[in-house]
């Protein structure tokens, strides 16, 4: 049975780590986390995914998962650890390097190396670097040959490839096994090596490009859809100067059989949209200024929000209000570089009244929020009818038919557009 050791055990290489598990592959997944580790080994994920916590069981109990804080020798190696930029919003490299460094006493010849993470353009070329400087005794065609060809060169190649992850949550399931694959090889061998591998439990289409393609093609993605949401809040500040619906405009708009604009709302949450489109603008500034503009935009589009809201609570005296919604996107409870978050974080530290957060998906208010005084978490019947002010904040499907006798008399900030009549 081939071996399969995934370094990063979270939004993607959990899944994919149960994906394979249970796809007749042995796998040792990998993190730098003892809960995570301990609570895979239990049998449950550390993180809400529709299908995987029974996935995760089954692999776990058939011995085809093992969760570890170091990883063993393999046939081929998954690395899904975060990629991360800094307050500068420059790229920060530092856990994969740190995930090359371990697997790295473990390499031997024939091994495959897979990149899944989204990175800057050069980053699988960096890691050809990292390796070669740590097991000069290996060889990546990629890299100049030496002065004296290593004897036997060919038995001794390992094989890179980067194959950025595309996939939804709360479907990365499904995408993980249906959606087409970029794939990137350091050199044609590795890519083919690479593509050999998803062959056996992909169906979707397995396309083979050079490794900065493949980087360059998540990237790009991910910022068509950052620009596309920032024509929308655009589109939403001249609504508000005109005196128009934004999403009548939008709906109206998009009856064009080749328009297709996205949706506005309170910000652009997620680990991947929010850190993507720096990684172009930090490697070409000067060619990426609509990409510039976009993140600008959206990132801004929590103070507007926030703004708003506080216009409308200075008409009451210790105004009550109710927050609908805290993660970053519809139907989950991830937190991850939430918008919603960002904008009632900042009205509790500007003190603006006080707050009672709905959020259908948690069970407990975050940590950044459990210290406040001035912040309750309710449900949907407690909230409503002692709030002054109604925010909706993320469109979740418990919040789609809300009688709206229960919102009269009250001031409401719809960020989503749920609730346009």
């Amino acid at each position: 049975m081939e071996k399969i050791c995934v370094i990063g055990l979270g939004y993607i290489g959990l899944p994919l780590a149960g994906l394979l598990a249970n796809n007749g592959f042995n796998v040792h997944g990998v993190d730098n986390n003892v809960k995570i580790v301990a609570t895979i080994n239990n049998g449950g994920p550390h993180i809400q995914e529709s299908g995987l916590d029974i996935l995760v069981k089954t692999a776990i109990q058939n011995g085809h998962l093992v969760a570890a804080l170091q990883p063993v020798p393999a046939d081929v190696f998954i690395i899904a650890v975060p990629s991360l930029i800094t307050e500068k919003h420059l790229p920060d490299l530092k856990h994969i390097q740190e995930a090359i460094h371990s697997i790295a006493p473990h390499l031997t010849p024939g091994n495959l190396i897979i990149l899944e993470t989204t990175v800057p353009v050069g980053t699988t070329e960096k890691i050809a670097g990292w390796i070669s400087e740590l097991r000069r005794d290996l060889y990546l065609s990629q890299l100049p040959a030496p002065a004296a060809p290593l004897p036997g060169a060919t038995e001794k190649q390992i094989f890179l490839a980067h194959c950025p992850e595309r996939v939804l949550p709360g479907q990365i399931l499904k995408e993980l096994m249906e959606n087409d694959r970029i794939i990137g090889g350091i050199n044609q061998l590795s890519g083919e090596k690479a593509r050999a591998f998803y062959q056996k439990f992909v169906s979707g289409g397995l396309l083979l490009t050079d490794a900065r393609t493949a980087e360059l093609t998540k990237l790009a993605e991910n910022s068509f859809r950052d620009v596309n949401i920032a024509l929308a809040n655009e589109l939403s500040y001249i609504c508000d100067k005109f005196g128009i619906n934004v999403w009548e405009l939008i709906k109206l708009a998009n009856r064009h059989p080749r328009v297709n604009i996205h949706q506005p709302g309170p910000g652009v949450g997620g680990h991947c949209i929010t850190k993507d489109p720096w990684f172009i603008i930090d490697a070409a500034p000067d060619e990426s200024k609509i990409i510039r503009a976009a993140r600008e935009i959206n990132d801004n589009r929590t103070n507007y929000v926030a703004a708003r809201v506080k216009e409308k609570a200075a008409c009451f005296k210790n105004p009550v209000i109710a927050c609908l919604g805290l993660s970053y996107k519809a139907n989950t409870g991830d937190l991850r570089e939430s918008p919603a978050l960002r904008i009632v974080q900042q009205l509790i530290q500007e003190t603006v009244g006080q707050f009672l957060i709905v959020e259908p998906h948690l069970k407990t208010l975050p940590e950044c929020l459990t210290q406040l005084n001035s912040v309750q978490l309710v449900n949907l019947q407690e909230a409503l009818p002692q709030a002054d002010l109604v925010i909706l904040l993320v469109n979740h499907n418990a919040f789609q038919n809300i009688d709206h006798k229960l919102l009269k008399n009250k001031v409401v900030i719809d960020t989503r557009g749920t609730w346009r009549q």
